[in-house]
């Protein structure tokens, strides 16, 4: 049988792990959205909407409920930014917090959608393709950022 931890090891890694992490949370920077140019910050909000935009529409009309542009997207954001999609909508969106952001998207994307004819109208005139293409130029342009 092993041996049981002594109880004093816990309580002294508890005085070495706590300072480091303190250190560590003093250094990390806070808003990584802050460090972005203005150019920057406008690609990364219309990639956020393009991408809320495609999900939306797959949903709505294509019963495709995977937000796989989303998904995407906020790997991508990951890897370079070290922000999320949530983290755009909060920081950068106008309306400064995501769901908020995401209520109001919502409602301009039904708004839209219902003025072409709803999901029989967006088939007819290929507005996915048009949603598609935007997405995937945002995508390209961001994965074209130093």
């Amino acid at each position: 049988m092993r041996k049981l931890i002594p109880a004093v090891r816990p309580f002294v890694a508890a005085f070495i792990v706590g300072p480091v992490l303190l250190a560590a949370l003093l250094v990390w920077p806070e808003a990584p959205a802050d460090d972005l140019d203005p150019a920057t910050k406008q690609l990364l909000v219309d990639a956020v909407q393009a991408a809320f935009e495609v999900d939306l529409f797959n949903s709505r009309c294509r019963s495709d409920l995977s937000g796989r542009r989303t998904e995407n997207l906020n790997k991508e954001l990951v890897s370079r930014y070290r922000m999320t999609v949530l983290d755009v909508q909060d920081d950068l969106f106008p309306e400064g917090y995501y769901r908020d952001a995401q209520a109001r998207m919502e409602r301009d994307f039904r708004a839209r959608l219902r003025e072409i004819g709803g999901c029989p109208g967006a088939k007819e005139q290929r507005w996915r393709d048009e949603l598609q293409g935007r997405y995937e130029e945002l995508m390209a342009e961001i994965a074209s950022q130093p």
